[in-house]
């Protein structure tokens, strides 16, 4: 028989692994397809919800930057995608779960989630921007 420690402990961990598969309610959409609507020259917003020293790091060609925790009072920077096409992404998906979340409730219509993230995008290979670097200093 388990000990009710145990018990508390296993239904912690499986809550926790649930809130992890938060389904935001956007679709879905794969590198390609992404790379793709670009090259046809398809109105896009690219939305990177990381955090500032991680889009300094590198980021999605043409990404607009809102760190996830500014997207509330940042949304009307953005209000004219409402009935554009939105993809969100974040590293590996929670965060980007999140404002996907906030945009579809504040009437974005056309929220799509990057399959794979900033790792999967990395792990293919695919360009990437990196910020200019900074001077040397003296």
């Amino acid at each position: 028989m388990m000990k009710p420690r145990l018990i508390i402990l296993m239904t912690s961990i499986l809550s926790l692994l649930a809130a992890c598969s938060f389904d935001s309610g956007a679709g879905s959409i794969t590198q390609q397809q992404l790379l793709k609507r670009l090259s046809e020259g398809e109105k896009t917003l690219i939305l990177d919800v990381r955090t500032g020293g991680e889009y300094a790091q590198g980021y999605i060609p043409g990404a607009m930057h809102i760190d996830h925790r500014e997207i509330e009072s940042r949304i009307h920077e953005i209000k004219t995608y409402k009935d554009k096409t939105v993809v969100v992404y974040c590293l590996t998906g929670m965060r980007a779960s999140m404002v996907e979340a906030n945009l579809i409730e504040a009437g974005f219509s056309k929220v799509f989630h990057l399959q794979g993230d900033w790792s999967g995008w990395q792990a293919a290979g695919l360009p990437f921007t990196e910020p200019k670097e900074k001077s040397a200093q003296l």
